[in-house]
């Protein structure tokens, strides 16, 4: 008996703008949302760790191919530092491993603030993706190692205090890529001698996306199926879904749940924006250089991103009055 092929997906395009509930991690939300959209193609936009809830940003089809300009993007986090203990992990999940009976007065955090603003000098925590020698932090520091990771430059546009309390503070931080919030809490803790870890994290924004563009786990089943199931868990088992899915025969109505997608140029907003002609389009997306006409058309530009009738058609660079496709988007 010959075995079935396996299903290609469909070939659906758009970001999906995901409020991760604590608990599930990001390969398996891309994972739900792929097999809840059939999609052929999903990637993430940076990492959330199971413990954090927020803003996943995660892209279908052609939109993978502007994964790298949103994680580029801003990002803006509210956070809970729970001071006297600091852990392996610096957040709940791991063991104590030094504590204090000092608590630091809501002054003595503020006055710290700005060390941690601007362009500073941060290193990620012993749990982290960094790659030491060929390997993960996190695969070295669970085995007991501990990792000599060199520091790095990160930017840190803004850092407030929330709210305060005798045992914790909330924070909010407007950062740039590559900031580490567990080593924010563990540095400050380690600054004013009294120890801290992150006991709640939440994203906020990745930008150019906005807490407007959330959309949950429940109104993606509801939209998709047609239905509140309310025994259903935001961290349903992607296996068992999947075999569900494999068992339904009859044809779906995806309009509902499409209609949650942003289209794929919200992510390039960052790039001069280009509009050409249909003809111009068909020469791009064979690969062909166009002129690029118009009073207002840049002259040079090392990226932009050029659209026909509001679609995207490519990104590329634009030399001497002519748009050389870089990358190139089905019609």
């Amino acid at each position: 008996m010959a075995r079935r092929g396996k299903k290609k997906g469909r070939p659906i395009s758009g970001w999906l703008i995901l409020d991760k509930p604590v608990g599930m991690g990001s390969t398996e939300a891309v994972s739900k949302i792929k097999w809840l959209f059939q999609a052929e193609k999903a990637g993430h936009a940076g990492t959330l760790d199971p413990l954090a809830s927020g803003m996943l940003p995660i892209a279908l089809g052609e939109a993978t191919k502007t994964v790298p300009y949103v994680q580029d993007g801003a990002k803006i986090y509210r956070f809970t530092v729970s001071w006297g203990q600091e852990r392996s992990t610096d957040d709940l999940e791991g063991p104590v491993t030094k504590e204090s009976d000092q608590r630091p007065a809501e002054a003595e955090i503020k006055a710290l603030l700005p060390k941690y603003t601007g362009v500073i000098m941060q290193t990620p925590p012993q749990f982290s993706a960094i790659k030491i020698a060929g390997e993960r932090a996190y695969d070295l520091a669970r085995d007991g190692a501990t990792v000599d990771i060199p520091p790095r430059e990160i930017e840190i546009g803004r850092l407030d205090v929330v709210e305060h309390s005798a045992d914790h503070t909330v924070f909010e931080v407007e950062c740039g890529k590559g900031t580490y919030v567990r080593s924010l809490a563990r540095d400050m803790g380690r600054d004013m001698g009294c120890f801290g870890h992150i006991s709640e994290l939440r994203r906020v924004e990745v930008e150019p996306f906005t807490p407007e563009d959330f959309v949950t786990i429940a109104e993606l089943e509801a939209a998709r199926f047609g239905v509140q199931d309310e025994d259903s868990s935001d961290a349903t088992d992607v296996a068992d879904t999947t075999e569900a899915a494999d068992a339904v025969e009859a044809p779906i109505d995806f309009d509902a749940i499409d209609a949650l997608l942003v289209d794929t140029s919200a992510a390039l907003d960052c790039l001069p924006q280009i509009a050409i002609s249909d003809d111009a389009a068909t020469k791009i997306r064979l690969g062909n250089p166009v002129i690029i006409r118009g009073r207002d058309a840049p002259v040079e530009a090392e990226e932009a991103c050029a659209t026909a009738r509001g679609k995207l058609v490519a990104i590329g660079a634009i030399e001497q009055g002519m748009f050389k496709p870089k990358r190139v988007f089905a019609g």
